[in-house]
């Protein structure tokens, strides 16, 4: 059943107004939200706590937008701004995937890879993303899977009936 939204998820939404989501649900550490206005659902987790460096705040999501017929896309919003032409790799259950990457976000290069990636998130505890920061330095986000495929199933029935 759908609890309360954690503290991290509210900061994460404060940035768009209230009225603008539909809570789905929360599960675990996952949460699914409908935007009626663009129209999109998605699935979404903070990444776990550091008290290293941070330039941006990294997330995960797993979004779809039914009237561009996309379905599944992933996105990661990373920690730190990436060196030029840096490699970004999401490890989950020793499986690797390459992503394509800019500024400081990073997504699947392709549908069969958004695909592989959600496939792979339903049976793993865990997945880390890897990259290099612009200072050369090496830094990785961890995201708990916990409730991922729950929430990846509300997002997707969320937008269902939209065409």
């Amino acid at each position: 059943m759908p609890r309360r939204l954690p503290l991290l998820l509210i900061a994460l939404l404060i940035a768009a107004p209230a009225s603008a989501r539909d809570n789905l649900g929360v599960y675990g550490k996952w949460a699914a939200f409908r935007d009626p206005a663009v129209p999109r659902c998605y699935a979404i987790a903070m990444a776990e706590p550091s008290r290293l460096q941070r330039d941006f705040q990294p997330y995960a999501a797993i979004g779809t937008w039914p009237r561009r017929n996309e379905r599944g896309q992933i996105h990661f919003r990373l920690s730190r701004k990436l060196a030029q032409g840096a490699r970004v790799v999401l490890t989950i259950s020793g499986q690797r995937f390459e992503l394509s990457a800019g500024g400081g976000d990073a997504w699947a290069a392709d549908k069969r890879m958004d695909a592989a990636v959600a496939a792979a998130m339903r049976s793993a505890g865990s997945m880390t993303v890897s990259a290099r920061d612009a200072s050369g330095r090496n830094f990785a986000n961890t995201y708990a899977l916990s409730g991922a495929a729950t929430a990846m199933d509300a997002a997707q029935i969320g937008c269902a009936g939209i065409r």
